[in-house]
């Protein structure tokens, strides 16, 4: 064989050490690629492709979510959630977004809880309270990645949390299963178990923008919330106990308006400049939330068997850290996590947030992608 014949062979047999196509048998429409090491432990990216070529990239690192690839009303396909996809931007930019995060997703108030007598001290990183399980949260973490056999398009993570690990107890096996459906459904199926009386609270913090990621504003989405209140916060964001009707209110989502409409509203001796509130949705509502973008004809449609889901509108949105990419700025997308009521192992009459021995905690989330033309 001569030098010329030998030379793409060497590329090809190097490119397969990165980027490995897993069985179409096993697992049709899936592939893995490593990125680099993170404390010892080896950081991928995964590749789903749905029938119709629409993609979504997963990440071992926080369990997140990377990349959603979906057309918009004339067939153009384009990225709509806010993350980096490079190692750096992974494993170095704004670690929430598009992460699994817990142990306990949104705040605790003043960084404790009691439970059985016992008082739970965790550490602070949102002063004065504890945001999203803590400083090495869910999100932080290199998850075991398997990609399971005989299942389409799917992938799933597991982590076990150790008992007090960021001062919360019991050890917990998660399990989150990632499903990319041909009918553009992120499908995302959670699970927990412990060895002691602990506390669970788990969601994803996607950042999305329907124009496509880094393509402006997301003031001219169309936002419906089949929410019929919202639970008051005090000014460090934690619930005052009261579960207030929207009605009459800026936060009534329940009849479809653009995100900044009602931007700039006196409301209870404030001016309402953005949204990080806590919905509670209407049990009886088969969806949670609905989002349409005019300009693109996107629609995302969010459905879960949770309480209630945290609208987030991007005022703080951290700055893009990938050079590749175009700097996010305020407002340049959103998030909706569904959840359980923020602060709740302090607020016994919310619901029940308590995980004991030989219960499993199990959940499901749906973002839904299609056009209105």
């Amino acid at each position: 064989m001569t030098k010329r014949n030998l030379f793409p062979l060497f590329f090809l047999i190097l490119a397969s050490l990165f980027t490995i196509p897993v069985n179409g048998k096993d697992s049709p429409g899936v592939t893995k690629e490593a990125l680099g090491n993170q404390n010892g432990k080896e950081v991928y990216v995964f590749t789903l492709t749905n029938k119709a070529g629409n993609i979504l990239k997963l990440t071992n690192f926080g369990a997140k979510i990377v990349r959603i690839e979906v057309p918009d009303k004339d067939g153009n396909r384009d990225n709509v959630t806010m993350a980096g996809e490079t190692f750096e931007t992974i494993t170095k930019g704004d670690l929430f977004g598009g992460a699994v995060v817990g142990r306990f997703a949104n705040r605790i108030g003043n960084a404790k809880f009691t439970l059985d007598g016992v008082e739970y001290k965790l550490p602070v990183n949102n002063k004065p309270n504890t945001l999203h399980g803590g400083p090495g949260g869910w999100y932080s973490r290199v998850w075991e990645a398997e990609i399971p056999a005989g299942k389409k398009n799917c992938v799933k993570f597991a982590y076990d949390s150790p008992d007090m690990e960021e001062g919360f107890p019991g050890n917990v096996h998660v399990e989150v299963l990632y499903t990319w459906s041909d009918k553009n459904e992120i499908i995302i199926d959670y699970s927990a178990t412990t060895d002691k009386k602990t506390v669970i609270n788990v969601t994803n913090h996607a950042y999305f923008n329907l124009h496509g990621a880094g393509k402006g504003y997301i003031h001219d989405h169309i936002l419906t919330l089949y929410a019929p209140s919202y639970t008051p916060t005090d000014p460090t964001k934690i619930p005052t106990g009261e579960i207030r009707s929207v009605k009459d209110t800026p936060f009534d989502f329940t009849i479809p308006h653009a995100v900044s409409e009602k931007l700039g509203t006196n409301y209870d001796n404030a001016v309402v400049n953005g949204y990080d509130h806590n919905f509670v949705l209407d049990p009886k509502a088969k969806l949670a939330a609905h989002v349409y973008d005019p300009q693109t004809g996107r629609v995302m449609d969010v459905i879960t068997d949770q309480p209630a889901i945290q609208f987030y509108s991007g005022s703080g949105m951290p700055r893009q850290q990938d050079p590749a990419a175009k700097p996010t700025v305020t407002r340049s997308g959103f998030a909706l996590e569904t959840q359980h009521y923020p602060d709740s192992p302090n607020h016994p009459e919310f619901p029940s947030t308590v995980l004991n021995p030989g219960e499993k905690f199990k959940s499901r989330t749906i973002y839904r992608f299609s056009v209105q033309k």
